[in-house]
């Protein structure tokens, strides 16, 4: 399938090399001219505009766009939709929020197109090891798509999960669910460094991926940033989040779900960030104030 391809980040560019292996057509666009030769010598096309994609794919258009999540894809999308055709299919690729993705849906249908929201994991060792790919939208046009999503998917890892909005629904959980469990392994681990024991993490990180019922490849990963740097020395406790976790409490906020794992994960996140909390010295305060406790003074 010949299919145009808009965006070539971290995972953009390898989901390109993929398609490319898999013998797919592939047109590219990306702002930046690094990232465009680095596709082109894989053996993408590339073009200077969104036009000049759209010129350059046959008469039923598929383009997919890896952006990022809010402006970038409604300036996408709507570029796209006024060089596009009724019938042709737009790809939301990225973590968008699945109520905007509804919106941008009925946009998109209201024109006589297809707009599919298709949750993609794998980050940067998606190209050798495949892409899990969660989708929603017409369930036509995904058909239509298939052979992309399986050349992208490991076998069994491409799934149609529901109507519009579904696939970047499923991600979002998918994501909040990894938020609580890394968070467990940092918590745990920690434990580990502050005990009185001189407990080796980073084998305790490979013991536990032999028949432990903690192994995954989240604990994998664990294991080689422990090898690389022992000590994280060369890592600052800072955490950010792109909002998957943000958008997983509101939704169960929305349908009176209890979630306190994912949502506390989140919340450590953000503590990550403060570098001298007002709360935390507002506790302290409070705790002398009551029973006469030491402040540590600056």
């Amino acid at each position: 399938m010949n299919i145009g391809f808009v965006g070539l980040g971290k995972m953009g560019g390898s989901m390109v090399e993929r398609l490319l292996l898999g013998g797919h057509g592939v047109v590219v666009y990306d702002r930046s001219e690094e990232a465009m030769s680095r596709a082109v010598s894989k053996g993408a096309e590339g073009v200077a505009s969104l036009n000049d994609l759209a010129a350059r794919l046959p008469d039923r258009k598929v383009i997919w766009l890896m952006v990022p999540s809010g402006r970038p894809v409604d300036d996408s999308m709507d570029a796209l939709m006024q060089i596009l055709n009724p019938g042709d299919i737009l790809i939301d690729g990225g973590n968008s929020y699945w109520r905007e993705t509804q919106q941008r849906s009925q946009r998109v249908s209201d024109a006589g197109m297809h707009w599919i929201d298709c949750g993609t994991s794998g980050g940067v060792w998606g190209l050798d090891n495949g892409y899990c790919l969660m989708y929603g939208g017409n369930r036509k046009a995904c058909d239509y798509v298939e052979p992309v999503f399986q050349t992208l998917a490991p076998p069994r890892g491409a799934r149609y999960v529901g109507p519009s909005g579904a696939g970047h629904f499923v991600k979002m959980v998918h994501n909040a669910i990894e938020y609580g469990m890394m968070q467990a392994y940092a918590e745990g681990f920690e434990i580990m460094e502050n005990s009185p024991f001189e407990i080796d993490l980073h084998e305790i990180s490979q013991l536990w991926q032999e028949g432990s019922v903690v192994r995954s490849w989240l604990l994998e990963l664990t294991e080689r940033a422990l090898g690389e740097d022992p000590g994280l020395s060369q890592v600052q406790g800072y955490v950010e989040d792109s909002g998957e976790g943000r958008w997983a409490v509101q939704s169960a906020i929305d349908f009176d779900t209890p979630a306190p794992v994912i949502t506390m994960s989140l919340f450590a996140r953000f503590q990550s960030r403060r570098k001298d909390s007002f709360a935390m010295k507002l506790l302290a305060a409070l705790r002398n104030q009551f029973g006469g406790h030491a402040v540590k003074k600056r």
